[in-house]
């Protein structure tokens, strides 16, 4: 066939490398290989039952059918209030709503829905891996501006102005930050969203590590800063992280009226609705916040506790350092005065060592890997002890 079977946007998409290397790890285990795995960007309990009741619930009931596109109306509902409630919504608008199959499904359609060809978007590097994919399947063109461990891999206004062109469309953040578990202070967050209104761009605010919170960190919403901000930040988040719920496929996303109608036009013409019965799981988490937030709360009492121990086996090794992660549940140590890229480091480590991490490369930051804390104390305990063999001997 003339030019291959394939479009241009399926022959340039890469493939999510953080699901490849965990897709690899659950390989070599089903073999029968003692693998220890930090690749995996979800939490390793159990979804709330209470959540599962009331999905298994709404089975029971009949509630099989298509919704509407824009979400189950008393999520949008619940969702608009708890929005208004921490200052994103001036008001509880259930129509500035939209819940779709995923967070990363809100992340596409928020980009799609408002960037095209000849727009450009700035990503702060690292960033999680799925960014430029998005943007590049919309047809608009990444500006990358990175910011290392020396200043918390987190970008500054400066860097974004000077990144500023008239094509610029977008700015995303994500705070607290996959891969570095990175988190802006108020100040730092206002600044960049006083950048935004003053040459009117757009800003994607990632927010689905948005409860997972260590050390006293106080997470911003920047379209919480004023009417202004409000207009111009699309906020996405989700239930897969806080409430353990990944494979549920339940994300959200907050902007004003033309946006979100947007959208859900969008949604109503690709994946129709979020699963219907899974929404009234979710359902349940929002009118029983105080219970699932006590859920989330047993959950980081073990995630703190692990990150702090891989933190500190980490920092002993010679040659590795690391950035203490205030949010999510990652680590990303620079490995760069091992003398190893990243790709070489992960790929190595992984058949040497049975030990599965995703290479900085993958984030756009050579020179550092990612490992989760999402995962048993023991495969820390024995993964530390690997690695640290590891290092020692390269």
């Amino acid at each position: 066939m003339k030019n291959g079977y394939l479009s241009q946007w399926a022959r340039n998409v890469s493939p999510s490398p953080t699901l490849a290397v965990d897709s690899k790890a659950k390989a070599m285990k089903a073999a029968g290989e003692d693998v220890c795995g930090f690749g995996a960007g979800e939490p390793d309990f159990d979804t709330p039952s209470f959540i599962k009741e009331a999905s298994a619930k709404a089975l029971a009931e009949g509630k099989t059918k298509y919704a509407p596109a824009a979400g189950i109306p008393p999520l949008r509902e619940a969702l608009a209030e708890r929005y208004a409630a921490l200052g994103v919504l001036s008001e509880p608008s259930p129509g500035q709503v939209v819940v779709s199959p995923g967070g990363k499904y809100s992340c596409y359609l928020a980009i799609l829905a408002t960037c095209g060809p000849g727009d450009e978007v700035i990503i702060p590097a690292p960033y999680w891996v799925s960014y430029p994919e998005m943007v590049k399947l919309a047809g608009a063109t990444s500006r990358v501006v990175f910011a290392g461990d020396e200043q918390g891999f987190k970008v500054t206004p400066a860097q974004i102005e000077d990144a500023l062109t008239p094509s610029t469309r977008m700015l995303i953040l994500n705070s607290p930050s996959n891969p570095t578990g990175c988190l802006y202070e108020k100040a730092e967050m206002e600044a960049i969203v006083e950048l935004a209104c003053r040459h009117d761009f757009l800003v994607m605010s990632d927010e689905i590590y948005e409860y997972l919170l260590y050390d006293g960190a106080e997470h911003h919403r920047p379209s919480s800063f004023g009417p202004e901000a409000a207009e111009r930040v699309v906020t996405v988040s989700g239930f897969s992280k806080t409430f353990s719920m990944t494979g549920w496929r339940l994300g959200t996303l907050v902007a004003n009226p033309e946006i979100a109608k947007a959208v859900a036009d969008l949604q109503s013409q690709t994946s129709s609705n979020a699963t219907t019965f899974a929404q009234y799981g979710a359902l349940e988490a929002m009118l029983g916040w105080d219970r699932a937030m006590d859920a989330v709360s047993e959950m980081l009492v073990h995630f703190d506790r692990r990150r702090l121990n891989l933190l500190e086996g980490l920092e002993a090794i010679e040659g590795v350092s690391c950035q203490r992660a205030q949010g999510a549940f990652y680590l990303f140590p620079n490995i760069s005065e091992l003398g190893l890229g990243s790709e070489e480091f992960s790929t190595r480590l992984l058949e040497e060592r049975k030990v599965a991490v995703v290479s900085g490369h993958a984030f756009g930051a050579d020179g550092y890997v990612r490992l989760s804390y999402a995962t048993s104390d023991e495969v820390i305990e024995k993964g530390l002890s690997r690695i640290q063999d590891f290092c020692r001997e390269i």
